[in-house]
C-alpha cells in the first residue's frame, strides 16, 4: 500500500498583490511543498498567489486538491485538469470545512479578506481545540506586521488568553515555513 503524503493547505490571495516578492514567495513555497514530498490543498483557482503556489507545487510533484465554491467558477478559473483534483462546493463554509479535513497543516501567505477569514477560522477553531494542526504564517515583506499589535491587544483587553500565541508560528520565508512544518510533522525524508 502506498504511503499517503501529508497535505499542506495554503491560504493566500487570488491576486498577485502590489509587490513581486509575494509571487516569488508563493512560487517558492509551492516548489518546496512538492519537492519535500507533501501534497497541497488550496482554494482551487489559478488566479494570483493561489495559482502561483498550486502550479509550482504540481510541477514539483505534489498532488494538488482545489476546493472551489460553485459561484466562483467564472472568477477563480481552475487549474488544468491534469494539475489538480477539483472539488466544487456550494459555499465558502464548506470550502473551509473540506480544506480543514484534508490538510495536516496550514501555511498563510499574503492575501485579502478571504485569506484573513481563513487564517482567523483556523486560529479560532485551534483555540477551541477542534484541531491541533500547525499554522505557519509567512510574513513576506512584513505584510502581516499590523496584525501582531492587534492580537496583542486582543489578549491585553481580555478577549483571548496569551496561549493564542502558541497556535501559530511566524516566519519570514517559505524555506523557514517548510523547515518548521518538517519539524512539526516529523518529515525526515528530505
Amino acid at each position: 500500500m502506498e504511503k499517503k503524503s501529508a497535505a499542506i493547505c495554503v491560504f493566500c490571495g487570488s491576486s498577485h498583490g502590489a509587490r513581486p516578492a509575494y509571487s516569488d514567495a508563493a512560487k517558492r513555497l509551492g516548489t518546496l511543498i512538492g519537492s519535500r514530498g507533501y501534497d497541497m490543498v488550496f482554494g482551487g483557482g489559478k488566479n494570483g498567489l493561489m495559482g502561483d503556489t498550486a502550479m509550482a507545487a504540481a510541477a514539483a510533484g505534489a498532488k494538488v486538491l482545489g476546493v472551489l465554491p460553485d459561484f466562483l467558477r467564472k472568477i477563480e478559473i481552475p487549474l488544468a485538469a491534469e494539475s489538480e483534483e477539483l472539488v466544487i462546493v456550494p459555499d465558502m463554509q464548506i470550502r473551509k470545512q473540506i480544506m480543514l479535513e484534508r490538510s495536516a497543516a496550514f501555511v498563510v501567505l499574503p492575501g485579502g479578506l478571504g485569506t484573513l477569514d481563513e487564517l482567523f477560522e483556523v486560529l479560532s477553531i485551534s483555540q477551541l481545540k477542534v484541531h491541533a494542526k500547525p499554522i505557519v504564517i509567512v510574513d513576506t515583506e512584513d505584510f502581516y506586521a499590523p496584525l501582531w499589535p492587534l492580537l496583542s491587544r486582543v489578549v491585553r483587553e481580555g478577549f483571548a488568553l496569551r496561549a493564542i500565541e502558541n497556535f501559530y508560528h511566524v516566519v519570514r520565508t517559505p524555506e523557514e515555513a517548510m523547515d518548521k512544518l518538517d519539524a512539526l510533522l516529523g518529515n525526515t525524508a528530505r
